[in-house]
C-alpha cells in the first residue's frame, strides 16, 4: 500500500507501507546503526518516536528470541530505505514485516532516507505522521500540527511491579526507566542478585532492601520531567554506590544541581567515539539520548568529568568528588554492540566491593 510521511514542516515523503498500517504520529530520529535493528526497535529510550534506519537495507537476519531488550516496543513506527522480505539468518524466528504487524507498529519503505536524515540535521528533530497516500492531506497535516507529545514517557515503560532476576552475589537495584534487558544480563554474568524497580521508588523503600549498590538505567524522555526521582537520588547517592548510564546519567547530573537541556538532533546511533578522560583512552559506544548536561553547568567542586564526545565535546560521563556515584550518557552494556565499554560494569562492582570493605571497617 502507499504510504506518505508527513512532517511538520511541510515536507512529504513517499514509500510503501509494511508492518502495520495504522496511522501514526511521533518525533522523528535517525539512528546511524548499521546493525542491530532488532535491538534498536525494542529499545524503549525510542518510546513515542519514529525510527529512521540511516543504513539503506533493514531485516536481512529477521527477528530471533536473543536480541529483545523489551518484549513490547512502544517506538510510533520504523522507517527505511528498504527492507528485507527474506531474512536470511539461522536462527531468524520470523521477518521484520511480521514481527512489526505484530507488535503494532507501523512501517514504511522506499523513503529517501538519506534526504530526511539531512533534513532533521539541518532542521532538528520534528513531528511526524505516517498517513496512506490517498488520505486527505490537509486534514493529516492538521492533525499532526495539533497533536502535543507526551511527556510522561518513563511512567508508561518503567515495570509498575518489582521482580528479581536471580543470581548469588552482591545486591543490586536497578531502578527501571525503560531499561534494556542487556543490562540484566552484563549484571547476572558477574553473580548480582538484581532487584529491578519501578522508577518512582522512595529512597526509604530501597533502603530497606539493603542493597550493596544501584543502577539507574536508560529511559525516554525529558528527565525533567522526574522532580521526584532527583529527590530520592539526592537521598541514596551519600549511602549506597550508584551507577547510571543514559537518562540516569542525565537524572544523577539534575540531582547535583547540573542543568540539562533538549539537543537539536541528539546521538543515536553504535559508533559514537567517546574519550576517557583520566587514561586518556577513547573507544567507540553505543548511545541513544537527545538531551545532554551543559557542561558549564556542572559543579566542579562536587563533580569530575570522566568522559567527553569527541564529535561535540559534549559531557559523557560524570563521577561524584565525595559520594561513590558515577555515571555515563552512552549504553555501557552495548546491546547490539561495540563492547569498547563493557568495563565499565566492572569497575561498578569494584566501587560496590570498595564500599562493603569500608563499611565493616
Amino acid at each position: 500500500m502507499d504510504r506518505i510521511l508527513l512532517l511538520e514542516d511541510g515536507s512529504v515523503f513517499k514509500g510503501k507501507g509494511f508492518g502495520s498500517l495504522i496511522d501514526t504520529i511521533g518525533e522523528v530520529v535517525f539512528t546511524t546503526g548499521m546493525t542491530g535493528y532488532q535491538e534498536i526497535i525494542t529499545d524503549q529510550s525510542y518510546n513515542g518516536q519514529m525510527i529512521v534506519f540511516n543504513y539503506p537495507s533493514i531485516g536481512n537476519t529477521g527477528i530471533n528470541r536473543d536480541d529483545y531488550e523489551s518484549i513490547e516496543p512502544t517506538c510510533k513506527a520504523v522507517i527505511v530505505k528498504e527492507f528485507a522480505r527474506v531474512p536470511s539468518n539461522w536462527h531468524s524466528q520470523m521477518n521484520l514485516d511480521e514481527f512489526l504487524k505484530n507488535k503494532k507498529i507501523p512501517g514504511i519503505a522506499g523513503v529517501d532516507t538519506r534526504k530526511l536524515m539531512h533534513l532533521l540535521q539541518e532542521k532538528g528533530v520534528m513531528r511526524g505522521t505516517i498517513v496512506d497516500a490517498q488520505d486527505d492531506f490537509a486534514h493529516a497535516f492538521d492533525q499532526l500540527k495539533a497533536t502535543v507529545l507526551p511527556i510522561q514517557q518513563v511512567a508508561q515503560v518503567s515495570t509498575s511491579r518489582p521482580y528479581v532476576s536471580p543470581g548469588n552475589g552482591r545486591n543490586i537495584i536497578v531502578i527501571d526507566f525503560g531499561l534494556k534487558h542487556s543490562l540484566l544480563k552484563e549484571l547476572n554474568k558477574r553473580n548480582c542478585q538484581v532487584t529491578v524497580l519501578p522508577f518512582d521508588t522512595t529512597a526509604e523503600s530501597i533502603f530497606n532492601l539493603e542493597p550493596d549498590g544501584i543502577l539507574l538505567t536508560n529511559g525516554p524522555g525529558n528527565p525533567n520531567d522526574l522532580p521526584a526521582v532527583l529527590k530520592m537520588i539526592q537521598t541514596i547517592q551519600s549511602k549506597i554506590p550508584l551507577f547510571g548510564t543514559g537518562l540516569g546519567y542525565q537524572l544523577m547530573a539534575l540531582a547535583n544541581g547540573c542543568s540539562v537541556v533538549k539537543m537539536k538532533v541528539g546521538h543515536r546511533g553504535l559508533n559514537h567515539p567517546v574519550k576517557e578522560l583520566a587514561s586518556g583512552d577513547f573507544y567507540l559506544t553505543t548511545q541513544n539520548h537527545g538531551f545532554l548536561v551543559e557542561h558549564d553547568s556542572i559543579d566542579q567542586n562536587n563533580l569530575a568529568v570522566t568522559h567527553v564526545e569527541l564529535n561535540d565535546g559534549s559531557v559523557e560521563g560524570i563521577k561524584h568528588r565525595q559520594f561513590p556515584s558515577f555515571s555515563v550518557q552512552f549504553n555501557p552494556d552495548a546491546a547490539p554492540g561495540p563492547h569498547d565499554a563493557r568495563h565499565l560494569f566492572d569497575q561498578f562492582m569494584d566501587v560496590v566491593d570498595h564500599w562493603k570493605e569500608d563499611e565493616r571497617i
